[in-house]
């Protein structure tokens, strides 16, 4: 068993058709594991790129572990698989090869001289060097029902007079991954990002994330043009609900699973936001259920809320709408660091998102990109 690190950027498109291939082999659907993801983090956020792959003495791959080498002068060097996202982690259905893999990519850790390795996974691996683990949050999940108005009569009288709260409200959604519609949903993430007291990502990580996943040449090769009409072949999709007078009022960006690759087509919601202001019209409600709609209008199995600690306010509104958690693992290899030296909530920057909450939108848009990009 041997591992190979690939990085060059050269060499990285190819590497990244085989992990692509071995996922699909798999039956494994959910973009998050999409190496797709490689590339536009990397022109996103500036993270390097680094792409591990097990081979066994036949020459055969039998395990991929896709990682982004996060660093800045604020925050020192993290490697994570993968940033941004709920998941990552090893790929093998081999012990050999995941602790193979783990080996490396530890290896790669104490060569970067990082802080800590950092691996997000739906399972949990047995190995000497992962010696701190992260169970408390879980995955939020809903099983989707094959049509709009089976979903409809499931989510109980509460959230059904909420929708409709925003129906009459006359909110209207968009469709598209159009750079104008990129920019109305990055206007509403901004201001909730400030609101939340945490630096926002730049714009242009959302359309990189379009250009990896949408451009042309790549949606005639991963996707079955006979099963889904052209519009659903792009990967990547943002909703923009305006209000009456035209003003972008919440938003979300969807990731759909691969039609024809296997059963488990899973579509995620990797960022959203709402304008608190636009809460009295259950805007962020109105929001969801467009996402949902459009979930089973793509014939999507699986709709994945993202990760939330049990029974917190996020925790339930996902179960308002009938998730069920699932667990999460995220380990850690720890190079002598507190691993919650980059939690806001441990980690002394109490007075930060204070602070940050109170700086004005234009301001966390031209600071925060900057910022966030160095936090795995």
């Amino acid at each position: 068993m041997n591992v190979s690190v690939i990085s060059k950027r050269d060499e990285l498109p190819s590497a990244a058709q085989r992990f692509r291939a071995f996922l699909l082999q798999k039956g494994e659907t959910a973009l998050a594991y999409d190496p797709g993801w490689l590339f536009a983090l990397s022109d996103g956020l500036g993270h390097t790129p680094y792409l591990l792959e097990a081979r066994d003495d036949s020459g055969a791959a039998v395990g991929w572990l896709p990682l982004g080498y996060v660093h800045s002068l604020l925050f020192g060097r993290f490697l994570v698989s993968m940033p941004y996202l709920n998941v990552g982690g090893v790929q093998t259905d081999f012990p050999e090869a995941a602790v193979t893999l783990i080996d490396s990519a530890c290896a790669l850790a104490d060569r970067l001289k990082v802080k800590f390795l950092e691996l997000r996974g739906e399972r949990e691996y047995a190995h000497p060097k992962l010696t701190f683990t992260r169970t408390e949050k879980v995955h939020m999940r809903l099983a989707l029902p094959e049509t709009e108005d089976e979903l409809w009569k499931s989510i109980g009288c509460k959230a059904r007079n909420q929708i409709r709260k925003g129906e009459k409200a006359n909110l209207t959604v968009q469709w598209g991954d159009s750079d104008q519609l990129i920019s109305d949903f990055y206007e509403i993430f901004a201001v909730n990002m400030r609101d939340l007291g945490t630096p926002v990502y730049s714009v242009n990580l959302f359309k990189q994330i379009r250009n990896a996943f949408n451009r042309p040449e790549d949606r005639d090769a991963f996707f079955d043009a006979a099963a889904l009409p052209y519009s659903a072949r792009q990967s990547v999709q943002f909703a923009v609900v305006y209000s009456p007078t035209g003003e972008p009022a919440a938003g979300g960006m969807l990731t759909f699973g691969t039609p024809g690759a296997g059963s488990r087509l899973t579509v995620e919601v990797p960022s959203a936001s709402c304008k608190r202001k636009f809460n009295a019209d259950c805007a962020n409600m109105f929001l969801y259920w467009q996402l949902l709609k459009k979930s089973i209008e793509y014939k999507q199995t699986t709709f994945d809320f993202g990760r939330s600690t049990v029974e917190s306010p996020t925790y339930k509104f996902k179960a308002q709408w009938g998730a069920k958690p699932f667990p999460s693992f995220w380990q850690y290899y720890l190079r002598g660091t507190d691993p919650d030296c980059m939690r806001p909530d441990k980690g002394g920057y109490g007075l930060a998102v204070r602070v940050w909450q109170k700086l004005p939108v234009w301001l966390t848009r031209l600071i925060g990109p900057g910022i966030v990009k160095g936090i795995p």
